[in-house]
């Protein structure tokens, strides 16, 4: 069985999802963004995609008798979880080390990554399969095990694909958003030996599935995600629709859980709540095809199930936001992806252009917070429409907390210097009637004469960001308070 193709270990020091091309992430997202909005191939596969989802989240909200109470029981649940998030970790670990598990704290990636690396070795592992978890994706487990000789392989469809591009996910839900069944195919038949392979998608999914299977049976050790840890009981709750999660954490004889401090709930009854509304958010559907509650490792008499059971618990700057009450709730996510899928900007740029494990709104959001200043510019890729506040099933105001990053920037005196003097400006203006109208007018006669010399767009135009791509911006004639006091006041 021929290994799978791995992704291009990362620098040291630099993520996995960084653009190893370019040392300023801000320059990264420019240019890609730019390339991106302009491919019209993978504009229209995203529209349709996301056109396919919108259809499918409204017909799951109407199968809800209320779908706003739905939201708000998600909301209170998270909220009492992270705002008493040592009582329901504490808890957690308790009950999966009186089974036999073991829990690891991992403050960083590091820390995580040494850990699982070290665990692999001890054992003698060679082989490991991987359900869907962004949490290693963020950590970068598998360029780790790389390196301790372990053969890694995606097992969720999806992060197969991927993996066999060499590239990171696209998106938190669906990692293969952006390919077609044209481009998968091609990459099959060259990938997987198989160059006869149609474009049919059940032979695709057949063709991945017989390369997987015999990965599945040769693993020591399964590695998975979790979409909530069950404090109560002692256990993690895993959503998904491929048969690949559950034979991820029962074939191999080490079962390691990976996943962020904030995924811990209060309560077994919980999911009855959380479950469906996932599914809704996530893909449209009432309920994932797959749920799955792993509590240990194999017991005495059972037939299946890891003989060692092992979760890593990551903070990796979680804390620090714990500790801010007017940014905690964005680790109330539950990673749904309803944000993404719903966004202008991320629908024109895609997933890879953000360079960052989490995309679109949620990742604007919450990568400054995990990865410091050089992500900031992230806050500003979005056109403040609120829509992703409207679609979160935990009702993050997640527009509110992108102005939130961008003053806390400002504050911190990293804006620049030019973009400063232009806000000072602007205040001043908007404070003075008279200074602002002498201001527009001034605006209205420079334009028309720099467009008069037809240099519109070129470096001597204060409108070249918009009329450099765009068609020019018209020039008013006159000034909304000028045309008022003639009359449009008077509905003339």
């Amino acid at each position: 069985m021929s290994a799978p193709a791995t992704r291009v270990p990362p620098a040291e020091g630099a993520s996995a999802h960084d653009h190893p091309q370019s040392a300023n992430p801000e320059t990264q997202f420019r240019h890609d963004a730019a390339v991106k909005s302009a491919d019209l191939v993978h504009r229209e596969i995203i529209r349709k995609n996301m056109e396919s989802y919108d259809v499918g989240h409204m017909k799951g909200r109407s199968r809800f008798l209320d779908w706003e109470a739905a939201r708000e029981a998600c909301q209170a649940i998270k909220r009492e979880a992270i705002n008493h998030l040592d009582k329901y970790l504490l808890q957690f670990e308790e009950n999966v080390t009186a089974r036999g598990g073991h829990v690891f704290w991992a403050a960083n990636s590091e820390e995580a990554r040494k850990y699982i690396a070290d665990l692999a070795v001890k054992h003698a592992v060679k082989t490991v399969v991987k359900s869907k978890s962004m949490v290693t994706e963020e950590i970068e487990l598998s360029a780790a095990l790389e390196k301790v000789g372990c053969t890694v392989w995606e097992t969720d469809l999806g992060e197969y694909i991927v993996q066999l591009r060499h590239e990171p996910p696209y998106h938190i839900v669906t990692p293969a958003m952006h390919l077609n069944r044209t481009q998968i195919a091609e990459l099959f038949r060259d990938k997987l030996g198989e160059p006869d392979l149609p474009e049919d998608p059940q032979k695709l999914v057949a063709a991945a599935r017989r390369k997987l299977r015999k990965a599945f049976f040769a693993a020591e050790m399964g590695i998975s995600g979790a979409n909530f840890l069950v404090a109560d009981v002692g256990a993690v709750a895993i959503s998904t629709n491929e048969g690949n999660g559950r034979l991820t954490t029962s074939l191999p004889r080490i079962h390691v859980a990976v996943t962020g401090i904030e995924k811990v709930i209060p309560r077994l009854e919980n999911l009855a709540t959380l479950w469906p509304v996932l599914a809704t958010s996530g893909t449209g559907q009432p309920v994932t095809t797959y749920g799955t509650l792993v509590g240990g490792a194999r017991r005495a008499g059972e037939v299946d199930g890891p003989e060692e059971f092992h979760v890593v618990l990551v903070d990796n700057g979680r804390s620090s936001l714990l500790g801010h009450p007017e940014e905690r709730e964005v680790l109330h996510c539950i990673r749904c992806g309803a944000c993404l899928n719903i966004c202008p900007v991320y629908r024109h740029i895609g997933g890879h252009t953000y360079g960052t494990t989490y995309p679109g709104p949620i990742g604007a959001v919450l990568t400054p917070h995990l990865r410091g200043r050089q992500f900031e510019h992230l806050s500003y890729a979005t056109s403040l429409c609120g829509a992703c506040t409207t679609v979160c099933p935990v009702k993050i105001d997640l527009h509110h907390h992108l102005l939130h990053n961008r003053r806390d920037f400002m504050k911190a005196g990293h804006g620049k210097t030019g973009e400063r003097l232009q806000f000072r400006l602007w205040r001043a203006a908007m404070l003075n009637p008279k200074l602002y109208a002498m201001g527009g007018w001034l605006t209205r006669k420079g334009l028309r004469a720099i467009y008069g010399l037809g240099l519109s767009g070129s470096p001597f135009d204060p409108l070249r960001a918009w009329n450099r791509k765009r068609s020019t911006l018209p020039v008013a004639r006159q000034s909304f308070r000028e045309q008022w006091r003639k009359g449009l006041g008077n509905g003339r």
